[in-house]
């Protein structure tokens, strides 16, 4: 794989990585927003150390990717109800023609 060095910063900490080209902007946005969410943690919350800031981004990330992972299979659930009942529909409208 041809992976370039990166290196993106959260809370001043540097991180330094390999990446693959097209994953760096997705990389550079991910800092991005983990730094800027641990930093509004920290205006609103008390905390020890700035591990409980990225504590807190963890489990407020995880917690939206597990609902939009239940969305998504109750909408796949539901799309493929819905294509079943079509496909029931067009067989039985066949065989009556």
């Amino acid at each position: 794989m041809n992976e370039l060095p990166a290196t993106v910063y959260i809370l001043d900490r540097p991180y330094k990585l390999k990446v693959r080209p097209d994953d760096e902007p997705f990389l550079r946005r991910a800092a991005e927003r983990i730094d800027s969410q641990a930093r509004d943690y920290g205006k609103m919350y008390a905390y020890n150390d700035r591990q409980d800031l990225l504590a807190m981004v963890a489990l407020t990330q995880i917690t939206k990717l597990l609902q939009l992972q239940d969305q998504k299979q109750s909408m796949e659930t539901h799309l493929e109800t819905g294509l079943t009942d079509i496909n029931n529909l067009l067989d039985t409208t066949l065989t009556c023609n």
